[in-house]
């Protein structure tokens, strides 16, 4: 029997996804300095994993280089609403191209992932919820057969990912958030281009509404 070593993320990845879920909560907050030190004493790594976690967070927006060093920039209300008309435009596209594979196509993506996230809803398991609801949307990808869209959706994911593990958590029953995807799914699947579009757009609405009310009531506990 051939046995494959369990491999684990690198030690820059899981710094970087701390890093960006603490942003996100608002555990780190907006002005705070992250001296590269502070941050490499804190979890335990050398600082050249510290260096590219916080230029990616810079690209990510969630941190912001002064004359000092790198600062806690956070989320804004105006920042929520950017992400979500960029993930609207690319989910837009990506349903569009996996209409077009109709009646083609490997649908079972969709299938699977909300049985993942009816199963986690049921355990009440936000973080199992949060990583099939994301496995859910990256099917219209995949479906679409659009490597480069793909890709595209692939930068934005992470942040994604941390609003997400925000608003699963606030949400006591998730499943009627499962019971959405289903019947998501379903209008994409019936090939009415024009009615997926708008079932999308409720959809990344919603959630969209969940995070900045996420966000404005940690800002109201914080002030």
């Amino acid at each position: 029997m051939i046995v494959s070593p369990i491999r684990h993320p690198p030690l820059g990845e899981q710094l970087l996804a701390q890093l960006r879920g603490l942003i996100v909560r608002g555990d780190l907050a907006p002005g705070l300095h992250l001296v590269e030190g502070w941050v490499a004493e804190r979890f335990g790594v050398s600082r050249g994993p510290v260096r590219d976690a916080l230029r990616q967070l810079e690209l990510e927006g969630l941190v912001e280089t002064r004359k000092r060093g790198v600062y806690v920039r956070g989320l804004t209300d105006s920042d929520l609403v950017e992400f979500y008309a960029v993930r609207g435009a690319l989910e837009g596209l990506a349903v569009r191209e996996a209409i077009a594979r109709l009646p083609g196509g490997d649908w079972s993506v969709l299938d699977g992932a909300v049985e993942a996230m009816r199963a986690a809803a049921e355990a009440g398991d936000p973080s199992a919820f949060a990583a099939a609801d994301l496995e859910f949307h990256s099917g219209f990808y995949v479906i679409g057969g659009n490597r480069r869209l793909a890709a595209s959706w692939a930068t934005h994911r992470p942040l994604f990912a941390a609003m997400l593990d925000v608003t699963n958590t606030r949400d006591r029953d998730l499943r009627p958030v499962a019971a959405d995807h289903a019947e998501l799914a379903a209008v994409v699947r019936s090939g009415d281009v024009e009615a997926a579009q708008a079932a999308l757009a409720e959809h990344l609405g919603g959630s969209r509404d969940r995070m900045r009310a996420a966000l404005a009531e940690g800002q109201r506990s914080a002030s």
